[in-house]
């Protein structure tokens, strides 16, 4: 698949053919684009229930404080309010976490980051929730917060954990071994957001028999039912969590931080609970992308090849753990990127400050070295003499090569063929200098300069994710097919995020079994567990258990007839709803096949196991692998320092294309979010605390901000060990695209552009010779 030049509309290489109107290969749009786009569809925030409550809660002011007293008398006494919690009330364990619980559910002793839970309030309207929660008196001796990374080393403990979340020396070949060339760099990555559509939101409603029931935007329902249950005091299967629709996902969608604290108070009041954050709260409340500091030194021969390659990764966890340890061994094993490096020597550590907490944002841990290897890149060809995107050409990864993990790439690893489909793609024409194309500028009419202070640059990034979990994690999904009446449901607990499961699932039965009506039902835990929505794991696992089932449902349905006419099932194909035999004998629909019966079946699927990084760094860890190249190219007014990206040239590695339009939607919304990750999103802080935790202070890019995006090329070299073939779409874009946009700013000014997002300071210089 690649793209047409003039239009940048992906299209098939080759002898064009007519798409297909269902199944795999098929644009199949989504069940509930209509709804979405008509504003009906529901979600969390438009939930209702009789004798509802209102839930707010109270936030810590301070980074770092010890808590003297709570008193909440004055809350508990004003009109309306029905309760009022503390640390005191919970019945379960205090504290929780996805990977290691040392998160409180209020904080008791200490208050570790700006906006820690203290207490929570349930009232009868929003406004009253809220004073309530303002009225609480809290008395704090507030304590020197630790907000550098670099000083948790040696500072007291902010947790009885200590302040080293992790650390992992990675030993790949012979530390003596020296380069002819070498070049150093170091650099730092700020907090990116994953502010999200809609702010969390949720609603906890008691069950007759003492249990509670949450529904919310969940990605990951058994993780966060089973979190919950534990701190409720309660077993897990008297906790249900429903998923309502959730507005895009680039992360852990919603934080237990909020779906705890509700459920609390449904239980305590014995009513209908609902939550619905503000986007100050959100700021405040949710994980975000780890901020990182970065040393790098690399060596190379004289002809560019690397040699070696050492550096030192510092991820800043803020006040918890979260998902940092998986965090730092994505950063660490793919520190050298997609390239091949004899000798590599990497220390990663994910310590404890007391900024905001970080945790699982979309390509985390990846995006961070892929900003600076590709920028030690930069330099190492700018010291040669070499082009930049030639440099790369000489060093990229292919199938058998062996990471500095110690695993062989055994995947499709066509990584070359991706950096020449951007640097071959014709580059966009200049905009021409006249008032008419003022707005193509950097900064628009008014934001310009003059037009002869605009230079132009275009940078190269590779880079590479890994899909499914990593380092021994158990990844497991079950799905269920049934069909009935000429029509097919299927039930899996995979969460529909944005990122086209429940259409992919629609698409496998079409395909599988020739019903055209498939529906997909909604998810809650009262189904088998399915996992979380991320690296790609559903279109793999929970899609691999769609086939699975669809397949053995197919079986039922075609044995009776293969024994009728005296031949194997294999020798039975379904097309549009059709039953036909190779010989044409048999010919007969689907419908009159099921004859009113409803047949169905359960399937699991669950790839090959992995292996935890060891002592020096190796294993192992991954399932799988998948790569994109971006050529990216920007104006810059080097006098203001502003810079336009005027277009994004996209290769990548996808396996196979499930549902191009589909496909092409992910790959434009992830080069999207790392534009925002170049450019303008980094949640700042000062000593700890956030400054202004809304939309107008976080800059998101915004359809103005948004270039051409010209997917080039999408290599359908498939993986034979995934389901179909495919490999994850969205986070490789997302990884490589800030990489992409520092490198072509580099060439646009000359400057080293180390930080991400990009100040205006940093891009404005003096006009390369003769550019």
């Amino acid at each position: 698949m690649s793209n047409d030049a003039a239009t940048g509309t992906p299209t098939l290489d080759g002898p064009q053919q007519e798409p297909p109107a269902h199944g795999l290969g098929a644009s199949l749009p989504p069940a509930d684009a209509r709804a979405k786009t008509e504003g009906t569809f529901p979600y969390a925030a438009d939930l209702w229930a009789e004798g509802l409550l209102w839930a707010a809660i109270l936030r810590s002011p301070h980074p770092h404080a010890r808590i003297v007293s709570i008193d909440t008398a004055a809350a508990a006494e004003m009109p309306g309010v029905r309760a009022v919690i503390t640390h005191e009330d919970v019945p379960g364990d205090s504290a929780y976490g996805r990977r290691i619980a040392d998160r409180p559910v209020f904080a008791s002793e200490v208050v570790r980051h700006h906006g820690e839970a203290i207490a929570a309030v349930a009232a009868d309207h929003p406004d009253t929730a809220r004073l309530a929660a303002a009225a609480i008196a809290v008395e704090y001796e507030v304590l020197d917060p630790v907000t550098d990374p670099e000083k948790a080393f040696a500072a007291e403990p902010l947790h009885p954990d200590g302040n080293l979340i992790r650390h992992i020396p990675l030993r790949y070949g012979d530390p003596e071994i020296t380069g002819e060339v070498v070049v150093e760099g170091l650099y730092r990555i700020g907090r990116q957001d994953p502010a999200p559509i809609g702010a969390e939101a949720g609603l906890a409603v008691p069950r007759p028999d003492g249990g509670v029931e949450i529904y919310t935007a969940s990605t990951d329902p058994h993780t966060d039912r089973d979190l919950a249950a534990a701190c409720f005091g309660l077993d897990p299967d008297r906790v249900k969590v429903v998923v309502t629709g959730v507005p895009g996902a680039t992360g852990d969608r919603e934080d237990p931080g909020f779906q705890i604290p509700l459920g609390l108070l449904a239980l305590r009041t014995g009513c209908p609970v609902k939550l619905a954050a503000t986007r100050e709260e959100s700021f405040l409340g949710h994980a975000h992308r780890h901020p990182t500091l970065l040393r790098y030194r690399h060596h190379a021969d004289a002809e560019g090849r690397l040699v070696k390659v050492e550096a030192q990764i510092l991820l800043d966890a803020g006040a918890y753990a979260d998902a940092s340890s998986e965090s730092l061994a994505a950063a660490v094993a793919f520190a050298c990127g997609p390239y091949v490096v004899p000798h590599a020597f990497i220390e990663g550590w994910a310590v404890r400050t007391n900024n905001p907490p970080s945790g699982h944002v979309r390509g985390e841990g990846a995006m961070q070295v892929c900003a600076a290897y590709e920028g030690q890149m930069d330099k190492l060809a700018a010291k040669l003499g070499v082009e930049p995107a030639e440099l790369r050409l000489r060093n990229v990864l292919a199938t058998g090569d062996i990471l500095p993990t110690s695993q062989t790439v055994t995947c499709p690893a066509p990584v070359a063929e991706l950096l020449r489909s951007v640097r071959d793609f014709p580059l966009p024409p200049l905009p021409k200098d006249t008032p008419e194309a003022a707005w193509l500028l950097p900064g628009g009419p008014e934001g310009a300069g003059e037009p002869g202070a605009v230079r132009r640059g275009v940078g190269y990034a590779l880079g590479m994710v890994h899909m499914l979990g990593a380092e021994g994690a158990d990844e497991v999904s079950t799905a269920t097919v049934k069909v009935h009446d000429g029509v097919a449901t299927v039930i899996c607990a995979a969460v529909e995020t944005g990122q086209g499961f429940a259409t992919l699932a629609r698409q496998i039965v079409q395909e599988t079994l020739g019903i055209e009506e498939v529906h997909v039902a909604s998810v809650d835990t009262d189904q088998p567990p399915a996992g979380p929505a991320a690296h790609g794991r559903h279109t793999w696992v929970s899609g691999g258990a769609v086939e699975r089932a669809a397949k053995m449902v197919r079986t039922q349905l075609l044995q009776p007839l293969a024994h009728k006419f005296g031949m194997s099932t294999e020798l039975l194909q379904i097309t549009d709803g059709k039953i036909t035999s190779y010989d044409g004998v048999l010919s007969t629909t689907v419908t009159e096949a099921m004859d009113g019966k409803e047949l169905w079946a359960t399937a699991q699927c669950r790839p090959h196991p992995t292996e935890p990084l060891d002592a020096s760094g190796q294993g192992d860890a991954f399932v799988g692998l998948a790569f994109c190249a971006i050529r990216a190219v920007v104006d810059v007014d080097i006098e203001l320092g502003s810079v336009r990206v005027v277009e994004m040239a996209v290769a990548q590695d996808v396996g196979r294309v499930l549902n191009p339009a589909q496909l092409a939607t992910r790959i434009e919304a992830g080069v999207t979010q790392g534009i925002g990750t170049a450019l303008t999103e980094n949640l700042r802080t000062t000593r700890g605390l956030v400054r202004r935790p809304d939309l107008t202070g976080y800059a998101l890019p915004t359809s103005l901000d948004a270039p051409d995006i010209r997917i080039v090329k999408l290599v359908e070299e498939r993986d034979v060990v995934a389901p179909f073939g495919a490999k994850p779409a969205s986070a490789a874009p997302v990884v490589t695209s800030p990489a992409a946009v520092a490198s072509a700013v580099r060439a646009a000014t000359g400057r080293p552009i180390s930080r991400l997002p990009i100040r205006p300071q940093a891009a404005v210089a003096a006009a390369p010779s003769g550019s």
